[in-house]
């Protein structure tokens, strides 16, 4: 039996989720709640840098979210192949996979930690960074966005993963501006995908612990 260390909340963990659920491949959840010390020691021991998720397959541990999802389409495959087989669509993928996490997620993340810091301690030009390199993404997403239906074209895949997350809480430190129509629309799609659905849906009871308040919707 697989092993994820993850909490439901995390972008990244639900990144995992996403492409675990849509193979329905089975796994134990070894949820990161920080009052659960037993667990979190087991994962501490496991990968002393401490960051989630973590993949346990039997002795091998798998770290990072997008390995762990080339690990389970390698090792624990299913009807949804996340990684193409033809190395160009494979490259493209991977591409958006690092799109979505260096140039959405990241600077999300910046304005997120920013909002929890002292208010002594706080940097406004960074978030005024982070914003700005937010927007650029984003109009670059809408126009690649064009006409396609997933992020690499026509199939679900790890871009999708890593999409669905950071669009989902991108929208929610930044509203997503209504003029980015096809970008807008691809966040409704992937809210709609049931293995998105269901790890939104899961982390509902933690969104009071989102830094400012979570809005009202999704």
């Amino acid at each position: 039996m697989l092993k994820l260390y993850a909490h439901p909340f995390s972008s990244y963990c639900q990144k995992v989720l996403i492409a675990l659920y849509e193979n329905a491949t089975p796994f134990e959840l070894r949820q990161l709640d920080f009052g659960d010390t037993a667990v979190i020691e087991e994962w501490a021991a496991l990968w002393p840098l401490r960051r989630m998720p973590l993949l346990l397959d039997g002795a091998r541990r798998v770290m990072e979210t997008s390995i762990i999802i080339e690990h389970l389409d390698l090792h624990h495959p299913g009807p949804v192949r996340l990684v193409p087989e033809a190395p160009d669509a494979a490259l493209d993928t991977r591409m958006l996979d690092r799109i979505f996490d260096n140039y959405v997620m990241t600077p999300v993340q910046r304005i997120v930690f920013d909002r929890i810091r002292p208010a002594e301690r706080r940097d406004p030009h960074g978030v005024a960074e982070a914003e700005a390199l937010l927007d650029t993404a984003c109009r670059w997403l809408d126009g690649h966005l064009a006409g396609r239906e997933w992020a690499a074209g026509d199939r679900f895949g790890l871009a999708d993963c890593a999409a669905a997350p950071a669009l989902f809480y991108a929208d929610w430190v930044r509203p997503i501006d209504p003029a980015l129509g096809h970008l807008r629309g691809y966040r409704e799609r992937l809210l709609r995908r049931p293995s998105f659905a269901r790890a939104v849906d899961e982390a509902r009871p933690y969104r009071g612990l989102f830094p400012g308040g979570a809005p009202d919707r999704d």
